[in-house]
């Protein structure tokens, strides 16, 4: 799924589409995530998504910031159930492929909608809900109440997608056995830990083995990988090549951006953060990420020599 989108902007300028609207043709199925309040608009948005080649088209409901709440986007329209239906319909008129909503519990622990809101989801031919179970009052704050998941899992049949404090794969099996959620979504360990997604799979998979064979699993009882050292530096290495090599707009800010995520848990991380922050240009963090890689490969060999 791309970041979420403005449905004005993307109308409005060309380049939107270049900058968030980007993804590789080995990525399918990818899902397009709007956001916006003109059903209009939303609509003339989504057929533009299907025509890039969008595989899926999805309805933001559920960001809390005040620049995007402020133009009714995002959870600020939490507060308006029926213009959310005209938007539904609308969306789901204009297109062929799939349609989708995230969104929040509601505005606040007084304004709770989300099962409301995921009937009528059902009911205009939406294919899935994704349920961040926070209100748009709680931002990030507190926690998420996977109880109001199983409460919209209960009240619909089309698949529900759990989101909200699931940051290890121990926490992506606890959301669905206590819910009954079809799938989760992962939102901020992504940037912190890429790997999480294959750590689900590999902690699903060797679980199941030792519960069937009864025995711990071959990789001496270790339920999913963590990543190496080596893994980092492959995987920052890899994405900030791929902005440069795309020219992708704002590849610098987004470096930067991403740096403070990518170097957790690097041994001396502040340092190659720092470096990064005080680069000039994109091809120069990308200099200084070699750096800092190689010299602690260099101290690596020389510990493992002594």
């Amino acid at each position: 799924m791309t970041e979420f989108t403005s449905a004005d902007g993307l109308l409005r300028d060309e380049r939107v589409r270049g900058r968030y609207l980007h993804f590789y043709e080995d990525e399918h199925p990818v899902s397009a995530q709007l956001f916006g309040s003109s059903p209009t608009v939303l609509a003339d948005a989504a057929r533009m998504v299907e025509d890039f080649g969008f595989d899926l088209v999805d309805l933001n409901l559920g960001c809390p910031a005040k620049k995007v709440v402020k133009c009714n986007g995002g959870s600020g329209l939490l507060r308006d159930l029926p213009l959310i239906q005209k938007i539904f319909e609308a969306v789901r008129a204009a297109v062929k492929i799939p349609f989708t909503v995230k969104f929040r519990a509601g505005w606040n622990d007084d304004e709770i909608v989300c099962v409301e809101l995921a009937r009528m989801a059902e009911s205009c031919g939406l294919g899935a809900v994704a349920l961040h179970a926070r209100t748009r009052e709680q931002g990030y704050s507190g926690n998420a109440r996977w109880e109001w998941i199983a409460s919209v899992k209960q009240a619909v049949k089309i698949p529900v997608i759990g989101n909200g404090d699931i940051r290890s794969p121990e926490d992506a099996c606890a959301v669905v056995a206590q819910t009954g959620c079809d799938a989760v979504m992962i939102g901020r360990m992504a940037p912190a830990n890429p790997w999480i997604f294959r750590q689900i799979e590999q902690y699903v998979s060797r679980s199941t083995h030792a519960a069937d064979e009864a025995e711990t699993h071959p990789h001496t009882g270790v339920l999913y990988d963590e990543p190496t050292e080596a893994d980092r530096y492959q995987m920052i290495r890899t994405y900030f090549q791929m902005l440069l090599e795309e020219e992708m707009p704002g590849a610098e800010g987004k470096m930067k951006q991403f740096a403070s995520w990518f170097t957790h848990g690097i041994p001396g991380g502040a340092a190659l953060r720092k470096a990064i922050y005080d680069a000039k240009s994109g091809p120069e963090i990308l200099g200084r990420v070699e750096e800092f890689f190689e010299a602690r490969q260099q101290v690596t060999t020389a510990l493992g020599s002594d």
